[in-house]
């Protein structure tokens, strides 16, 4: 008999605070957390610009031996991991450990760690190369420590999907507790990319905004964008088998009901420009949650602000939903205040959609000014909006390699 999954932990660290209660804040406010950057020096760089995580303190949540031992991909994977788990309220002396997944994944890995430590093999030879080299740039880490430190014993993958990585992440344990093999996961992405070489592998793609101000650079679906901004963060969902979480009385915050994934099978970066996978993967999603368009309150839209991926996203939102529907559904890109967190995108904006069927309440895409005609919908421009009643949202991620992944949230109604 298939199961149902709620979510009854949130954790997050984002460019617009290190908490869930921060980020959504500053996601309800539409402030903009992106900057110049601080981490290295831009002098030679052409873009300048990115989301940083800010004020983080990572000794909350682990020794500074650890915070040494791990890339930063890591360490914000373990910190919104434990935000998730202490808010869940698990206890592990009280669960099956072989019933406790961890479902984590990371776009690009320790980036960070493989250009300080490739710059040391050049410089002094590769005697001087880390012992911890390896453990430290390797994907699945995030997911590892996180299952060390709670005690998980269940399915402990890595997903890598490029930019669908926490949306498949969250995904895949949907299914794993649906089918009965968990009773909770933790689930979600982390990113560190905020580095030289990530910077400067991003800029020679032509992916990122050449804008200059940071607080005008990420304007989704507007006339004028020209690039996407990176951001680093993770964000982490303890989804947990409903009858599990009734049985402790855990708080419940939503319900996972539908997920699809899809492949264009087109090109490595660019998306199918008629949007024909990311529709197929929001049909699939409705299906699986066994609505119907109409039944659809809000779309937290991939949005990177890029030309191609915002005509091809509106596009496949109306393939997906039908155009006069399409038409009259809320969507927004939160990627206009957070940036792109790449890997760890598709998990802050769950929360998001979580957040926004809870409180009823729809986050902007700031930055809005100069329609596109061929993006056309509604994307809730510039200021948030209150809404009564809203029920369920689809939550799309478009990922380099033509990865398509969509989750749809239900609104809980404590039955």
């Amino acid at each position: 008999m298939e199961k149902r999954c709620v979510i009854t932990g949130l954790g997050a660290v984002t460019p617009l605070g290190n908490t869930v209660e921060e980020y959504w804040n500053g996601l309800k406010n539409g402030v903009c957390g992106i900057d110049y950057i601080t981490k290295f020096d831009t002098s030679d760089f052409k873009v300048k610009i990115a989301a940083e995580v800010k004020n983080f303190d990572p000794e909350q949540y682990m020794t500074k031996k650890d915070v040494k031992r791990n890339d930063l991909f890591t360490v914000y994977g373990i910190a919104a991991g434990m935000q998730a788990f202490e808010d869940s309220g698990l206890d592990m002396e009280k669960e099956d450990a072989d019933r406790i997944g961890v479902i984590v994944g990371s776009g690009t890995g320790g980036l960070m760690t493989m250009q300080e430590q490739v710059t040391r093999m050049a410089e002094k030879g590769p005697s001087r190369v880390s012992p911890l080299f390896i453990t430290m740039t390797i994907g699945n880490m995030a997911a590892g420590n996180i299952a060390i430190r709670v005690g998980a014993k269940g399915l402990c993958h890595d997903i890598v999907t490029a930019c669908a990585t926490g949306t498949d992440s969250i995904g895949t344990a949907f299914h794993n507790i649906k089918h009965g093999y968990l009773d909770a996961c933790i689930a979600g992405g982390a990113e560190g990319a905020i580095c030289g070489i990530g910077v400067a592998g991003f800029t020679n793609l032509t992916a990122l905004s050449t804008e200059e101000d940071p607080k005008k650079a990420c304007k989704p679906f507007d006339k004028e964008r020209n690039g996407f901004v990176m951001g680093d963060g993770a964000g982490m969902l303890i989804l947990e088998e409903l009858d599990h979480a009734l049985a402790r009385g855990a708080k419940i915050y939503g319900e996972v009901v539908g997920y699809g994934a899809t492949a264009d099978a087109y090109h490595v970066t660019l998306p199918d420009p008629d949007g024909n996978g990311a529709a197929k993967a929001m049909q699939m999603a409705m299906n699986e949650a066994g609505i119907t368009p109409e039944q659809v309150d809000y779309i937290n839209a991939h949005g990177t602000s890029t030309p191609a991926n915002d005509v091809g996203e509106t596009k496949a939102i109306k393939k997906a939903l039908g155009e006069e529907i399409a038409k009259k559904t809320p969507v927004s890109s939160t990627k206009s205040m957070t940036g792109h967190l790449l890997g760890a995108a598709g998990a802050i904006e769950a929360i998001a959609c979580i957040k926004a069927l809870e409180e009823g309440f729809l986050p902007p895409t700031i930055n809005y000014h100069v329609p596109d005609e061929e993006c056309d919908l509604d994307y809730i421009p510039n200021q948030g909006r209150e809404v009564k009643g809203a029920e369920y949202a689809l939550s799309n991620s478009l990922g380099f390699g033509g990865h398509n992944g969509v989750l749809c949230f239900k609104k809980w109604s404590g039955k």
